[in-house]
């Protein structure tokens, strides 16, 4: 299901209804490309038939290009699709074994269950030993398991392995496998002696091959960092910004918008659950730094009109959510300067009056101010009126996420 699920696009109680629309679809391509018949997917260990490595391959460079694509545009999260593992030593041996099962019965796991549905005694006796394989393994896993998991080599790709970037992999890929078509084909036309009419009447596969190679080229021209849209800050602006405080809130604004119960500001507080619960500000939103990209506080950003104000124990945090909010072009976003530890500081620091004889009447009324914010906490006034005057908002409803782990 792809990353469709924890992006909100699919209802994860749908999700068993939407496999099963992709199982039929993808056993129905299978059947089609002639993977049900023993004879033509071994073709390929004999040279006479090449169909099952031109499907695999058109499949894979398609999926390729299109993620890529997809990605770089921002309508897939490359970070929630799941990665297999690489454990070297069950990666090796489980090749070996699927390499003779499939010389030897014509048929791996997939194709077997298609062939099976068609009436094929054979696939009935493919399935009936991989059964027979999968319950020796279950029961004696305790004796496999140094094999199973043996030299992990964690979630490596292999252009990284190569020391290539992304882009250009995918683009020797492509080339790779169009080579694989040409000369396959040759090797194919050899083996079966096919003859000069036939070759000419095929149909050409010149400018399927070009566009991809073109769809692969033009990947390497487009800048790594997409703007996701027309609204997005670059970096440089919102270091300027940063720089010269524009985003920051005061700690004597914040406390004077809880000491009046007043609403005019979203205060947000991006520190973890535990710390939330425990203690936060009156009327404060619980939205974690990893969270605030997250569909369902979309509305919040977009449609609220009041400023948001990050919120953290110190200002780390508060910024690196600011930061996140901003880039993703959300407007009127703000950091609450120096966080939970300077407002606390501020507010139960005592703070003596200057006297009259000499003194600035700034310092005399924030001292004042200071002063009846501080009894108005400690007394209690912020408990007794937060659920009338600042409701917390709710947090909407999130959905279940499934994560969904497996290969062919």
């Amino acid at each position: 299901m792809a990353p469709l699920i924890p992006q909100g696009l699919i209802n994860p109680e749908l999700n068993l209804f939407f496999a099963l629309l992709l199982g039929i679809g993808f056993g129905y391509v299978l059947e089609q490309a002639g993977f049900s018949s023993a004879k033509k997917l071994a073709g390929v260990f004999y040279g006479y038939d090449f169909v099952v490595l031109r499907v695999f391959f058109t499949a894979g460079i398609t999926a390729m290009i299109g993620l890529l694509y997809f990605n770089h545009l921002g309508w897939i999260d490359m970070n929630l699709v799941y990665i297999n593992p690489t454990f070297l030593y069950s990666a090796i041996a489980g090749g070996v074994i699927m390499g003779f099962g499939f010389i030897l019965g014509g048929y791996c796991p997939g194709t077997s269950i298609v062939a099976a549905v068609t009436g094929k005694i054979d696939a009935f006796l493919f399935i009936a030993g991989m059964l027979i394989g999968i319950f020796v393994f279950g029961h004696f896993y305790h004796r496999f398991e140094s094999l199973y998991t043996g030299h992990f080599l964690g979630n490596i790709f292999v252009y990284d392995s190569l020391g290539f970037s992304r882009s250009w992999f995918a683009l020797l890929l492509v080339i790779v496998a169009l080579l694989a078509f040409a000369i396959t084909q040759m090797i194919e036309d050899r083996i079966n002696k096919t003859s000069p009419e036939q070759i000419k009447s095929r149909p050409s596969h010149v400018m399927p091959a070009m566009l991809l190679i073109a769809a692969a080229f033009i990947f390497l021209l487009i800048p790594e960092e997409r703007k996701s849209n027309l609204r997005e800050r670059s970096p440089e602006a919102m270091w300027a910004e940063i720089y010269d405080g524009n985003p920051f809130v005061s700690t004597h604004r914040v406390i004077h918008e809880v000491k009046n119960h007043r609403n005019e500001l979203v205060l947000i507080d991006t520190r973890n659950k535990a710390a939330y619960d425990r203690f936060s500000l009156p009327g404060s939103v619980h939205i974690p730094l990893e969270e605030v990209l997250h569909r369902r506080w979309r509305s919040l950003f977009d449609k609220d009109p009041r400023p948001k104000v990050f919120f953290g124990d110190g200002s780390s945090g508060a910024t690196m959510a600011y930061m996140t909010a901003a880039r993703a072009g959300y407007d009127r976003v703000f950091i609450l300067d120096g966080g939970l530890n300077k407002l606390f500081d501020d507010l139960f620091t005592e703070t003596e009056i200057p006297d009259t004889t000499a003194y600035n009447l700034q310092d005399r009324s924030t001292a004042r101010f200071l002063n009846e914010a501080r009894r108005f906490f400690l007394e209690g006034g912020v408990a007794a009126r937060e659920e009338e005057e600042r409701p917390r908002i709710k947090a909407p409803e999130e959905s279940e996420i499934i994560p969904v782990i497996g290969g062919c």
